[in-house]
Formats: structure tokens, sequence, C-alpha cells
């Protein structure tokens, strides 16, 4: 299958972490961070400062959309029961997430298929290496930012261009 990459990432269906659809095309016209999530992972403490970012600049037009992914040393193994209440319970979050999916290799997601072809600081495109990978959307569906699994939610580069794509 080839992916039309003129189209908007928000365009792709995905199921929410609960059932049902995410509706993607609901945050038309809003900056998204995407990020592939896990609960069992060195850098799942991530949780805390991706919900301090939504919660900044939530009222601004920007959300977090949380993908949860078993790809990566199975470190998100839960049902969906299982990983909403540890990211409620643990993590205290709010932003939406969407049902558990492959990220890389034959399996990938429609989402990611769209996302990999975008380059980070260093230049790394292609599969997603590791859990915390994030991809910042801009207002028009487009990817403006993709930055590594260590990068901290509250870095300044981060931050920097989350407020650039909300501007």
């Amino acid at each position: 299958m080839t992916t039309d990459h003129s189209a908007s990432v928000l365009d792709t269906e995905i199921g929410a972490l609960q059932g049902g659809s995410a509706d993607l095309s609901q945050y038309a016209g809003k900056a998204v961070l995407i990020v592939n999530v896990a609960s069992k992972c060195g850098l799942t403490p991530q949780y805390a400062g991706l919900e301090q970012l939504h919660e900044r600049y939530a009222a601004q037009g920007f959300t977090v959309l949380g993908v949860p992914c078993n790809q990566f040393m199975g470190q998100e193994p839960g049902s969906s029961e299982e990983i909403a209440e540890f990211c409620s319970a643990t993590y205290g979050v709010t932003f939406p997430l969407t049902e558990k999916v492959e990220v890389n290799g034959e399996g990938r997601h429609d989402l990611y298929e769209r996302l990999v072809g975008a380059a980070d600081a260093e230049g790394h495109t292609g599969d997603i290496r590791w859990n915390f990978e994030k991809f910042l959307i801009g207002r028009d569906g487009s990817v403006v930012g993709r930055f590594s699994p260590q990068t901290e939610p509250e870095s300044a580069e981060l931050v920097s261009a989350i407020e650039k794509a909300i501007g």
C-alpha cells in the first residue's frame, strides 16, 4: 500500500484505547504530540512530563496523543483496561490514548507509515527506535518535528517546537 504523505496525518483511522474510534480528525487545526508509549519502560516516567505539557498548552490548541506499543522488549503487555488504569492511577494522565498498535515492521499501523518518513534533528528517519519517540504535528496536519525517545517532554527543544507550532 502506498501512503499519501501529502494527506494530513490526522486523516488516519485508529481506534481509541477503550474502543471505538480515536477520531484524529477532531484535532484538525490543533498541534498534536504523538508519542508511542509503554508502561514498563525506563522512560515511562516521561508520562508525567507529557501530562504537564498537555495541561499547560491545551487551552492554546494542543494535545498529547499516546499510542501504546508492545514492540520494544514487551514493555506494554497490558490489556486496554490495564493500560488505562496504569496511566490514570500512576501518572494522572488525562490526554487521549489510542489502541495498542505496532509502529514498526510488516504490521506497522498506517499512522506510523505516515510518520516515519519525518527526520529528527540528527537526520534519523524510518523505524521507531524505542518507546517514547515523539512526533509533533502542526495545525495543518503535517509533521513539523520528530524527537528521540530520550528527549524529555520538558526539554527546551521540545517546548520551543510546541510553542512555535501553536503560535
